[in-house]
């Protein structure tokens, strides 16, 4: 078995991308766009997503909506860097939103930073 994707609902399908690009520094993979169903996928991922053997992220964008409910059990996306503090200077550089600096996870000793995407 292999995870596939991730799929996210984004508010602004533009934003997430420039932002998954721009700011985290993936890769944009394939758009799709399914007017009669209403919506638009656009996939992201690093190093060429599923066919280099990496997950990859769906962003979903529902035409007219711009704003959801994340609700109380979603966590959080986690991806690997050689040097979080580096990282994190990188995204705040690029307009990204560090929420959690650079630093110990409580109780261990592993090095973590939590980023906050254009919807939440």
């Amino acid at each position: 078995m292999q995870l596939l994707h991730t799929m996210l609902r984004v508010g602004d399908r533009q934003r997430s991308i420039d932002f998954y690009t721009k700011v985290i520094g993936m890769d944009l993979l394939r758009t799709t766009e399914r007017a009669y169903q209403g919506y638009t996928l656009a996939f992201v991922a690093f190093n060429g997503g599923n066919k280099n053997g990496e997950a990859e992220l769906e962003l979903t964008y529902n035409h007219g909506v711009s704003d959801y409910d994340l609700g109380s059990a979603y966590g959080h996306i986690a991806l690997g860097v050689g040097n979080v503090a580096v990282t994190c200077e990188r995204i705040r550089e690029a307009g990204g939103n560090i929420t959690r600096e650079a630093g110990p996870v409580k109780g261990g000793t592993t090095v973590i930073a939590f980023v906050e995407d254009p919807d939440g």
